[in-house]
């Protein structure tokens, strides 16, 4: 495994996500190299427990709690709100939160779960903190995205109304994840702020128990057994946050801490541009809360 920066002290890491699994692990691995970690985290209660571990295994009092619930786009303003008035600086910011529900469901902003969850919570925190990112640079961004994006996005159903599908609806949004990733690293040429991508590996989390098929849960503590830690799922993300040997590079997909191609169509720049475009307008960033995202239907599929 590549070396990691043995020293994060100064730096402001954010971690989303952070009560559990692979995020927990994150906020453990920046806190023990004396990085002053900023969790979020859905519940107040599980997310103190996680911090007061953090804290109590890295030795480093310098670990904070900021609750938001990510389906919300109202609760994820007043976080980057409240970040901004405790804190000037954010050297890192780890978009870790993600989830899988069996089931369609849909947001308080009247958005598809997994989309409002998986890519729109993290577009939307991304460019609210963007300024206090600029002016505290060298700073870095980390998207935490899957192996499982899929090979197509269909912009006219992203909120899986015609037909929903788990799975489907998991790999589209991590997809949406890394398009996000290649068209931001675009905008924040010479800024010197870096944004990566990557897949953590299959890890041992929750989601795997939500991501089971209902014929296959009686075994998923064996199917567990077979998966990598969620400390081993961190490497990765740890490796982007901290490495001097990414310092600099930007708008790339990792895999186990190496670059690796993503799905063919997460490069083309028209689809980046048509899929910000349309988080934009979802997220009322830079366009009125009244456009009508669906009177521009878009479809692209690539095998």
């Amino acid at each position: 495994m590549p070396a990691v920066n043995t020293s994060m002290r100064g730096k402001v890491c954010m971690v989303t996500g952070a009560n559990s699994g692979i995020g927990k692990a994150t906020a453990m691995g920046l806190a023990s190299m004396g990085a002053t970690v900023v969790m979020v985290c859905r519940d107040r209660t599980r997310g103190e427990e996680a911090r007061q571990e953090i804290k109590h295994h890295s030795g480093n009092e310098a670990v904070d709690l900021l609750l938001a619930d990510f389906s919300s786009q109202q609760a994820i303003r007043q976080l980057a709100q409240e970040f901004q008035q405790r804190y000037t600086q954010l050297h890192v910011l780890v978009n870790n939160v993600g989830n899988i529900f069996p089931e369609r469901q849909v947001s308080i902003d009247g958005i598809e779960l997994t989309f409002a969850v998986n890519h729109l919570a993290s577009f939307l925190l991304t460019n609210l903190l963007l300024e206090t990112l600029k002016a505290s640079a060298p700073a870095r961004i980390v998207n935490v995205a899957s192996a499982s994006q899929t090979r197509s996005i269909n912009l006219d159903d992203l909120g899986s109304e015609k037909k929903y599908r788990t799975l489907q609806a998991y790999g589209q949004s991590k997809l949406a994840t890394v398009l996000f990733t290649y068209a931001l690293a675009e905008r924040l040429a010479g800024t010197g702020v870096t944004v990566n991508c990557l897949h953590p590996g299959a890890v041992a989390t929750n989601n795997i128990d939500r991501g089971i098929p209902p014929f296959a849960r009686p075994i998923a503590g064996v199917i567990k057994r077979f998966l990598i830690t969620p400390e081993q799922g961190a490497q990765t993300s740890l490796y982007l946050a901290t490495s001097p040997e990414v310092e600099g590079v930007t708008g790339k997909y990792f895999v186990r801490c190496q670059q690796k191609p993503s799905v063919l169509i997460s490069y083309d720049p028209s689809l980046q541009e048509r899929l910000w475009k349309v988080s934009a307008a979802m997220t009322h960033l830079g366009s009125s809360p009244q456009t009508n995202v669906s009177s521009h239907p878009l479809s692209l599929h690539q095998e």
